[in-house]
């Protein structure tokens, strides 16, 4: 997926480059953990989302990275999670260079994980991050206590996508790691 010089009207010095929303690529993954450790730093290891990421692999093919010409700009995965007993996706990292935020780098990528996730039969997203900013792609705040983290987390920002309306009804409990896939 290319888009255009929407994301850059503001700057016309940039208006020529395209961003360019790819599939991740293992070849990827050096840049989007020098990416990630840029943009969220050390202490990203001890946040609750982190943990539930260890040792199990993210969805490649439901993840992308967005470039403009050969840099890595931004990233998003999609890892596989259970909720209670019901199978769901967690959302993250989704980072973005600091030059290229506040442009639609974000939202691109959001929306291309998105649709691959329900292309592929996803029914649930959750996510740790601000309600403001996801929201607007179908993110709703998750009732305190209704699904719990390891380690601690900031209850109103732990949110949920349902990609199948209805799918989130009735599920709750512990959020582990899904290696079954």
């Amino acid at each position: 997926m290319v888009f255009g010089a929407r994301i850059f009207a503001e700057y016309p010095a940039l208006a020529d480059l395209s961003l360019n929303i790819q599939p991740e690529t293992p070849e990827d993954d050096p840049a989007i953990e020098k990416l990630s450790e840029r943009t969220f730093g050390p202490g990203r290891f001890a946040r609750s989302a982190y943990r539930l990421r260890e040792g199990v692999g993210h969805r490649r093919e439901l993840s992308y990275t967005a470039r403009i010409g050969t840099l890595l700009v931004g990233s998003v995965r999609l890892t596989p999670i259970t909720i209670g007993g019901a199978k769901a996706l967690l959302l993250g990292p989704l980072t973005v260079e600091p030059p290229f935020r506040s442009r639609g780098v974000g939202r691109a990528l959001m929306e291309a994980s998105i649709k691959a996730a329900k292309d592929d039969g996803a029914k649930l997203i959750l996510l740790v991050g601000d309600e403001p900013y996801y929201g607007r792609l179908g993110f709703a705040k998750v009732a305190p206590g209704r699904v719990k983290l390891p380690g601690p987390v900031d209850p109103d920002r732990v949110l949920i996508a349902e990609i199948v309306p209805g799918a989130f009804e009735g599920v709750e409990g512990a959020v582990r790691r899904d290696y079954g896939r």
